[in-house]
């Protein structure tokens, strides 16, 4: 019995001792079982990989990102194509408002052409302003035909209403001319109504196209889309009472067989020098520095007793080997009023010696006095400082 205790206790003695670096040494190598798996140990945990050496969740984090990067890259690109498509759909818009705007603009230059062409009689008027009225009824229909953005349409049916405006304002004038009153001053009422639909007419296209058309176009984030402008009154005053009571004076007179009765006259008031606002004298030498932007102010007023039409206005300086000139029209000028003209763009004037800067007014049908219609003015033109 005590020998197998002390076998016992010997073997209970050789577990608790940790083995020596000798015995570590001696401990067999694992081998692998032949299905691949080694003996002698825990089983290690595999890692597994792709083929690329990526784990699949990297891989799956990668897809997931580059299908977000597409994603945000498709959306750019619709919201730029809708953008391109939005802009495109404005400006074509905006186009075909300018071919409406242009046309009816001419009609309204040729309409003041001719009420202020000297000499025109009654009858001639009347069939050209018919012409007229033709054309503008043209151009409404075309504007009646335009598809404007959604966002404009109310602004579309402003362009419409401006252009009806101006053909009712067209037949207006045409039958008041017609079968005018016998007084001159119930004439120039009757006409200058008429002519103030014009009027309204292009108040409507600022107020309720133009300027709408362009806050929409700002809050759409637009631009580079011009909106257009349609004036047709180009001669303001032509509207005015005033001006129709002139204007039947006028025809009357053209009907009665063209001469022109009591006083007519234009003269020259002054002429400034601009920038500088210095004003020239005739027995007066003045130096003139010759900006980029000079130019010269001539003030003209009608000195009779009738309204005046087509009055041109040429300015002349003397220069080696030939003159600058040019010439304006003053379109309109009423009894005892006053129109400035501006002549710009001269070129480069004589440098050195003493010129002179001439302005002659042409005279106007029956006008006695041709006294007031030249002025010349000694200059000498120095370089800027």
């Amino acid at each position: 019995m005590r020998e197998r205790d002390d076998d016992i206790i010997e073997f209970d003695f050789f577990d608790d001792e940790p083995e020596t670096e000798q015995a570590t040494q001696r401990r067999p190598a694992l081998r692998p079982r032949p299905g691949g798996r080694r003996t002698g140990g825990p089983p290690r945990r595999p890692t597994f990989r792709g083929p690329d050496g990526v784990t699949p969740l990297l891989r799956l984090v990668l897809l997931i990102a580059l299908a977000i990067f597409v994603v945000i890259v498709l959306v750019f690109w619709i919201q730029s194509c809708r953008s391109d498509s939005r802009t495109n759909a404005y400006r074509n818009y905006m186009q075909d408002v300018t071919a409406v705007a242009t046309a009816s603009r001419a009609i309204g230059n040729d309409l003041n052409n001719q009420l202020t062409t000297p000499g025109i009689n009654r009858q001639d008027l009347i069939r050209s302003i018919e012409g007229l009225t033709g054309r503008q009824e043209q151009v409404v229909r075309n504007a009646q035909e335009l598809d404007p953005p959604g966002p404009l349409r109310d602004e579309n049916d402003a362009v419409v209403e401006a252009l009806q405006f101006r053909v009712s304002g067209l037949s207006g004038l045409a039958a008041a001319l017609r079968n005018p009153p016998a007084e001159a001053a119930r004439a120039g009422i009757v006409l200058s109504a008429q002519a103030e639909r014009f009027v309204a007419s292009d108040v409507i296209w600022d107020d309720l196209f133009a300027e709408p058309s362009k806050a929409e176009l700002e809050a759409q984030g637009i631009s580079g889309v011009a909106v257009p402008d349609s004036n047709f009154v180009i001669t303001a005053d032509l509207a005015s009472q005033r001006s129709m009571v002139a204007l039947f004076t006028r025809l009357q007179g053209a009907a009665e067989g063209g001469e022109p009765t009591g006083l007519h006259g234009t003269g020259i008031v002054s002429t400034v020098v601009l920038p500088a606002g210095e004003e020239l004298a005739t027995g007066q030498e003045t130096i003139v520095e010759a900006t980029g932007d000079l130019a010269f102010r001539v003030t003209i007023e009608n000195s009779g007793d009738s309204q005046e039409v087509g009055i041109n206005v040429t300015l002349t300086i003397q220069r080696t080997p030939e003159p600058i000139t040019q010439t304006k029209t003053i379109q309109l000028i009423n009894s005892g009023e006053t129109r400035t003209v501006d002549f710009e763009d001269l070129g480069q004037p004589p440098f050195g010696p003493t010129t002179t800067v001439q302005i002659d007014v042409e005279p106007v049908p029956g006008e006695a006095n041709t006294g007031n219609n030249t002025r010349e003015y000694p200059v000498v033109f120095s370089l800027p400082r």
